[in-house]
């Protein structure tokens, strides 16, 4: 990739976002773990999932907001 692309932040800001919801993602994973060996098919984490992504994508819209005028390139 030359120099002067732009870059997409997206994978930055998910990453510096992802402490700040730990308790979704724990919840997501101890889901996970309680649903694996369902044969079912019938017991999912959708939930859990969405709830974890959302915290994840809130917090990424906020740091865009507030720093979109600090980072090269970004456009939130």
């Amino acid at each position: 990739m030359a120099d002067n692309e732009p870059v997409d932040p997206k994978n930055y800001l998910e990453e510096r976002c992802k402490p700040q919801c730990v308790k979704s993602l724990y919840d997501y994973e101890r889901c996970v773990k309680r649903v694996e060996n369902d044969e079912t098919g019938q017991k999912h984490c959708t939930g859990q999932f969405f709830d974890y992504w959302s915290c994840v994508d809130k917090c990424v819209s906020t740091t865009c907001t507030s720093s979109s005028s600090k980072l090269v390139f970004v456009e939130c």
